[in-house]
């Protein structure tokens, strides 16, 4: 990007009195521009705590992040999941066997709903993206990577597209590593819908998982909604995360991993 000034003249600016966007600053302008459409970046840094419950066939699940660490905890009919920072664990609260993988469960949902304030974090790297063509309309792309040493699964990648004219993404497009290793060919795909106010910040209460097509969504495949969605500027007790003590029905998961939602 090539920059110009305007004048030559020295001038004197009292930032105290100056509004800065740091949004528009540190990130490119696309990218800044969706996060103003969902309510703001700054808004955002300003949360601490996200709840938000999943309506799901065999019962809800509530799940609680402090989103200054990512610790997090997710409350199911039969099981709990946990992330204190360095382990995940589990916790039976009765015969029933979990069917699912803790390292892969115990933070996708946080990611996939707290799009697209999540793709603020460190490591990111933005680039534009081919546009998604659906029923008629295109929505323009930024693509997610990351760079080398962040996460377990840095070779993930991500597209987020956006309405040109509100900046509001109601899709995102993203591949999977985890089972190869390797640097996935295939996008899955996620629709966005049925906008809620949350705190000043536009959060999605449904998102649709779609079949696709060589990298394209084709025919919706299943919703998932999200319901009592609290965001608060305080923080999430420290002892909601941790292990409980003498439970000999936990289990400590050593290392962290990457989400998948399939």
């Amino acid at each position: 990007m090539e920059v110009s000034c305007k004048n030559n003249k020295s001038e004197t600016t009292n930032y105290s009195e100056e509004e800065l966007d740091i949004t528009t600053r540190m990130y490119p302008e696309n990218i800044s521009n969706v996060f103003k459409g969902h309510g703001g970046l700054d808004t955002w840094k300003n949360m601490q705590s996200l709840v938000f419950t999943m309506q799901k066939p065999n019962g809800d699940e509530m799940t609680t992040t402090d989103l200054k660490n990512r610790k997090s905890l997710i409350e199911m009919p039969n099981h709990t999941i946990g992330f204190y920072g360095k382990s995940v664990w589990l916790h039976s609260k009765d015969t029933t066997t979990y069917k699912g993988n803790p390292k892969f469960y115990y933070n996708p949902m946080l990611y996939f709903y707290a799009m697209p304030f999540i793709l603020a974090d460190d490591g990111i790297k933005y680039e534009d993206a081919k546009p998604l063509v659906f029923e008629g309309k295109s929505y323009p792309g930024i693509k997610i990577s990351y760079n080398a040493g962040i996460g377990e699964l840095p070779g993930d990648e991500y597209v987020l597209y956006y309405d040109a004219e509100t900046y509001q993404m109601p899709w995102l497009a993203y591949t999977v590593t985890y089972f190869t290793k390797e640097k996935a060919k295939e996008f899955h795909f996620i629709k966005y819908s049925n906008w809620q106010t949350v705190e000043g910040l536009l959060l999605p209460e449904t998102l649709t998982w779609y079949d696709y097509e060589n990298n394209v969504p084709t025919t919706k495949r299943n919703d998932l909604q999200f319901i009592n969605v609290i965001l608060t500027r305080s923080p999430p007790l420290k002892t909601l995360f941790e292990k409980p003590e003498g439970c000999s029905c936990c289990e400590l998961i050593s290392g962290i991993d990457f989400f998948y939602y399939a």
